[in-house]
């Protein structure tokens, strides 16, 4: 059984909001081990009017941010609820981030990701960015679990 979580549930794990919370659900969800993100790029996705007019691409800063969102709402759904309470999850650093086609609008971005290691509170992961089975990006990134104040 497949285990998924929609944008209601990730609203309970993760701080972000609208226009910054990117991903719709998390499908295939692997317990502290990996997952897919659902980035349902739209044409009036807030970043389209200025990047750029007329030939609209999904910032690769956005495309990074989303793997951000994804590996962290898989680490706080997997880990136990009061060890995660008034915790956020932070990017630390971002490794061999390759961005290989645009991402235009109306698309559905399927974020593969996956825990690399965990050393206490720093969390290593990778990810691959798809469109139609088509590679759009790749990354290895670090976060770390801190006290929400």
């Amino acid at each position: 059984m497949s285990v998924k979580i929609n944008r209601d549930e990730i609203e309970k794990l993760l701080p972000h909001r609208e226009p910054m919370l990117l991903i719709d659900e998390l499908i295939n969800i692997k317990k502290l081990f990996s997952a897919t993100a659902i980035v349902n790029v739209k044409k009036n996705s807030f970043f389209v009017q200025g990047h750029f007019p007329d030939q609209p691409v999904m910032p690769g800063v956005l495309i990074v941010e989303a793997f951000g969102q994804a590996a962290a709402a898989l680490t706080a759904h997997g880990i136990d609820k009061s060890e995660y309470e008034n915790k956020l999850v932070f990017l630390m650093n971002i490794e061999k981030a390759r961005f290989r086609n645009p991402v235009i609008p109306d698309c559905r971005l399927e974020l593969n990701i996956e825990a690399v290691r965990s050393h206490g509170r720093v969390w290593k992961y990778k990810g691959e960015a798809f469109v139609d089975n088509k590679r759009m990006a790749d990354a290895m990134w670090s976060a770390t679990v801190v006290d929400r104040k």
